[in-house]
């Protein structure tokens, strides 16, 4: 059996597509190792076997406790991994994905740094959401007078359509018990949605705080990125779990939404939107799948091959 030292490290083309991995897993109170390339999360009901391959995101929630192989093989596996609160409540901080090339990331980074082109894919992202509406045009106060119109017809869409008391959006930071059973049931389905958006985003290289709607938060991206989906997924779920009139709204409201998000096949249109969003028509599939290139930069845009020495060369 090879030792860790000689295990050899995986190509992004052997890898699951992140489009195709279950969006995401959360345990708590075990403990997980390693066993060749799959997880096992080891509590006191026994041993759970889970292929590190097809995890999107492992949500580690208190008690758990995770050895450093088992770490590893999610990083060989470009799993994110993030540490949160009870019941996924709370975000405390996330490990790095696998990624291998920065396509994507500098294709978000000049469409966001030029005022135009950051507004161009501001609307670009509104007409993802409202398809029948044509935001050319529209300056920024114009989209987000527009937007939080359209999210308002949503609530009242929806609590018409189930038939639970809509009393508004009533949401403090820090006591999710504070609201009534619809508000809860949002506010799950919105903290599933940023987890959901965080681990696309991470997976392709991208930067979660360079955002096109919102800004100066580290999470800017991931905002924008979920909110594609909230009037289409995470508010129509939120309001039928509310419906049920059950206990734990929390807890089905995420159930709820990871199968809506199985049959919808979201993380698969996630990356489809990111890229369509941030790419220009000239880059290709094959740009961003670059198996470990790395690059020098030189004059007049010019890319060099790394791993070579440019000393005595003067015609570059």
């Amino acid at each position: 059996m090879a030792t860790v030292a000689q295990r050899r490290t995986p190509s992004p083309r052997e890898l699951t597509r992140v489009a195709e991995r279950i969006s995401f897993i959360y345990l708590e109170r075990c403990t997980i190792h390693r066993e060749d390339n799959a997880i096992t999360a080891e509590d006191a009901d026994g041993t759970t076997h889970i292929p590190s391959a097809t995890i999107g995101t492992l949500l580690l929630g208190p008690g758990t406790r995770i050895t450093h192989q088992a770490m590893s093989v999610l990083g060989e596996s470009g799993a994110a991994v993030a540490w949160v609160g009870e019941q996924g409540i709370r975000y405390y901080a996330g490990g790095r994905s696998l990624n291998r090339s920065a396509a994507l990331l500098e294709a978000q980074a000049t469409r966001w740094a030029n005022r135009r082109t950051r507004l161009e894919v501001a609307r670009a992202m509104y007409r993802l959401r409202f398809p029948d509406e044509d935001p050319s045009g529209s300056s920024r106060q114009e989209l987000l007078g527009r937007e939080g119109r359209r999210v308002k017809d949503c609530y009242r869409r929806e609590a018409q359509r189930t038939g639970v008391t809509w009393l508004g959006r009533h949401y403090v930071p820090g006591d999710f018990s504070s609201g009534d059973a619809p508000n809860q049931a949002v506010t799950a389905a919105a903290q599933c949605m940023y987890g959901i958006a965080h681990a696309v985003i991470a997976a392709l290289g991208c930067s979660p705080g360079l955002g096109f709607v919102h800004s100066g938060h580290e999470l800017s991206f991931v905002l924008d990125v979920a909110d594609l989906y909230k009037t289409e997924i995470g508010i129509p779920t939120a309001f039928e779990v509310a419906a049920e009139h059950g206990d734990d709204i929390g807890a089905r409201t995420r159930r709820a939404l990871r199968d809506r998000i199985n049959t919808e096949r979201l993380l698969d249109r996630c990356v489809q939107d990111i890229k369509g969003l941030l790419l220009t028509h000239q880059k290709t599939e094959t740009t961003l799948e670059s198996l470990d290139q790395v690059n020098l930069q030189s004059d007049r845009d010019k890319v060099l091959p790394a791993g070579r020495n440019y000393a005595i060369e003067a015609t570059w």
